[in-house]
């Protein structure tokens, strides 16, 4: 066979990639006699990890992270934080919450005004005069649960205690948001209102509108709105976590079933997927046209996507014909490109299908593989956490700063200052009416001024060492799948825990040139990361020049970045099969993909596609059960689905899971299906099929590939 088109002959003193090698007939695929590789990337991994420890350590003993849990007074203690004088006093009270309405809140995130923490928001209203003039003891009692806890003397005069700011002058009926008492706006027939009312006294003898209180209030909450969705979002968790749950093991379930039925009717369980998909996609495309249908002619079904604009709650969306023209003719679009592909590649389909059955066999004789992603989850688990912990600490690890806050001129404004030496200070002297109040978390020290510099490299570290775990993944199922390629007679010749030997080689041998795959990888994401916030700053800047030069280099990177992951990918195997230096692997790998390009795109990325279309059928029939059942449109169940606040939550949540869940199961085929295609490129440039040097693909295998070879080769060569 030696016309065969792929296949080279090497000379007896040089390998398949014109390197110093004797061609060894005997070659079996993973080589045991391999040593490490990369050492120099191993050791920098090994140092990289032990100064990420450092920077956890000292993160934890610096950082608090009550500071983002607990709102903070004006003297920079926790509100309801356990074992403190605060601990039964949750909330966060405004002495005047008007206050908040100034800029300064959006430069320094902190209301000039003194905050105190109450065991709970005001429920009327109430001036300190109103209280003192009634002298009724029961009202001052009340009020007095809202003055600074020093204040004692009630018999103290109202602007004596004004002007020392003792009590605020007025309390309006409150509600608790994330711990803040904020104004119980409410709104009747258009007209805003606190209470019953729509103005008040300011407890200073004038009557301001609600609107102040509502600016000031905006102004306290920067992101009052989105904390309101944020919590019902959490609530919408809390009454249907277990019936998401439930979706998820729906989902982990059919995808167990449908891998071991692809292993034993790979074949048919192709096409039948083909047929499903093409179903569900045809059922969502009638779904959609008959919700089109239904709306035609209803009142304010008509209104645009673009007048309508933004709603936190997506039922709305759905009232509209324009929401259902647009899902339909997306679906319309993703089916006509479905069913385009599989007519031009009908022919390649029986050729991919040959090799999903390879794979199916493959990894019949190694189940265990199934499992392994969840190694590889836990450890990305283990990495999230540790990062996301980091992140939060390095990020609490500031000091409390204090700042001058005064309502005249005072030549002191904004200053920082101390507390605790404050009241004999001459600040007190020249601004009699300054107050030193708690304005954020900060620092002057060495270590505050790295901080960023701490970020940075926290979350660097974050990348490398997830690309590492997904790396070992790889290069564990890679030398795993090899291990039965390369064995003459399979089963028999295989090792007898071929999963837990290729992870023991890769970490034995190979933890460097996985270091040094996974470093590429990380640095190119940090910069991506860099890019993207700096196009976040570069957002609200009217330089069309730059912004389009960021555009170009993300793009760029972007692409970089996929290139980079397909390389490693490929690289890795190589490493797997062979036990060579990454560089090394990374080049053959690349040359020989290059040699058998239209092998490539012909059975490599046809069988990606199928296995695509596996995840999209499971991922679109849990999807649609979902939102049957969230929206109770199924009438048997219809009083069991959970009252939602917005029932696109779960739904979303189940869909994102799904597909996490079908993607860990699918990539050890993909995984499987790459090692067996480089292998098979491989094992065609070192043999030629003679009883002297025969090939170690199945027979089955070489007939559907070979014979796929030589209509490729034909067709090409009737091209020129």
């Amino acid at each position: 066979m030696d016309g065969e088109p792929g296949t080279k002959e090497p000379d007896d003193g040089e390998g398949p990639y014109g390197t110093p090698q004797k061609y060894d007939p005997t070659f079996k695929g993973p080589i045991y006699d391999r040593g490490c590789t990369d050492i120099i990337c191993c050791i920098l991994l090994m140092v990289a990890i032990v100064g990420y420890v450092i920077v956890g350590v000292v993160a934890w003993t610096q950082g608090d992270p009550r500071k983002v849990i607990y709102p903070t007074d004006s003297r920079g203690q926790f509100c309801g934080q356990a074992g403190t004088p605060n601990e039964k006093k949750p909330f966060l009270f405004y002495f005047n919450i008007m206050k908040c309405a100034s800029p300064l809140v959006l430069l320094e995130f902190q209301c000039p005004t003194t905050q105190i923490c109450v065991e709970k928001c005001p429920d009327r209203y109430l001036t300190y005069l109103q209280a003192y003039s009634r002298n009724s003891a029961s009202e001052l009692e009340y009020y007095k649960q809202f003055c600074v806890p020093e204040f004692k003397d009630l018999r103290k005069s109202p602007p004596e205690v004004l002007k020392d700011g003792d009590c605020p002058a007025m309390l309006t009926p409150s509600k608790p948001l994330a711990r803040r008492c904020l104004p119980a706006i409410n709104a009747k027939k258009g007209i805003i209102m606190v209470g019953n009312d729509t103005t008040f006294d300011d407890g200073r003898g004038q009557k301001r509108n609600v609107t102040d209180l509502v600016e000031g209030a905006k102004k306290a909450n920067v992101v009052l709105e989105a904390r309101q969705v944020a919590m019902k979002i959490f609530e919408d968790y809390t009454v249907s976590w277990y019936w998401i749950i439930i979706g998820l093991v729906i989902a982990m379930v059919v995808s167990l079933i449908f891998i071991v039925l692809l292993r034993f009717l790979a074949g048919i369980m192709v096409w039948v997927m083909i047929v499903l998909v093409i179903l569900v996609l045809g059922y969502g495309i009638f779904h959609c046209y008959m919700e089109y249908a239904h709306l035609k002619g209803q009142a304010g079904s008509d209104v645009s996507l673009k007048d309508l604009g933004f709603q936190t709650d997506f039922r709305v969306y759905l009232h509209l014909k324009q929401t259902w023209l647009a899902f339909m003719i997306i679906l319309c679009i993703l089916e006509v490109i479905i069913i385009l592909l599989l007519i031009f590649l009908r022919k390649r389909i029986l050729i991919a299908i040959a090799l999903i059955k390879e794979a199916s066999r493959a990894i019949g004789h190694i189940m265990t593989s199934l499992l392994f992603p969840l190694c590889t989850f836990f450890l990305l688990c283990l990495c999230i956490a540790y990062w996301a912990t980091t992140a939060v600490f390095l990020s609490t690890s500031n000091e409390a700063v204090y700042k001058v806050f005064n309502e005249s001129q005072c030549p002191y404004a904004r200053n920082t200052c101390n507390p605790e030496t404050f009241a004999t200070s001459n600040v007190t002297k020249q601004c009699p009416d300054a107050r030193c109040l708690f304005a954020f978390y900060g620092g002057e020290t060495a270590y505050h001024k790295y901080l960023i510099i701490f970020q940075i490299f926290n979350a660097f570290m974050f990348f490398w060492l997830a690309n590492f775990v997904i790396a070992l993944g790889q290069v564990t199922l890679a030398g795993a799948f090899a291990s039965y390629y390369w064995a003459f007679k399979k089963p028999d010749d295989m090792p007898a825990f071929p999963l837990f030997s290729s992870f023991g080689r890769a970490l034995r041998y190979h933890t460097g040139s996985m270091a040094f795959g996974s470093l590429i990888l990380a640095v190119v994401q940090i910069i991506r990361v860099m890019l993207e916030y700096l196009d976040h700053r570069l957002k609200a800047a009217d330089n069309r020049f730059a912004k389009f030069l960021l555009t170009c280099l993300k793009c760029c990177f972007w692409c970089l970045e996929k290139f980079i992951k397909f390389l490693n990918r490929n690289a890795y195997i190589m490493i797997a099969i062979y036990g060579t230096n990454f560089c090394t692997s990374a080049r053959n790998a690349f040359f020989l993909l290059m040699r058998n390009i239209i092998r490539v795109a012909v059975l490599d990325k046809v069988t990606d596609f199928l296995l695509f279309l596996g995840k999209l059928l499971i991922v679109g029939s849990v999807g649609i059960l979902a939102f049957f059942f969230f929206t109770q449109k199924i009438k048997v169940i219809q009083d069991t689905a959970p009252p939602l606040n917005y029932y696109w939550v779960p739904i979303l949540t189940v869909i994102v899971g799904s597909y996490l869940i079908a993607h860990g199961f699918f990539s050890v085929y993909a995984m499987c299906v790459d090692t067996l295609f480089l292998c098979f490129c491989e094992d065609l440039e070192r043999n030629d099929g003679s009883p002297e040097r025969p090939y170690y693909m199945s027979p089955a295998l070489r007939d559907i590939l070979l014979k796929g070879s030589l209509e490729s080769s034909k067709s090409a060569e009737s091209q020129e």
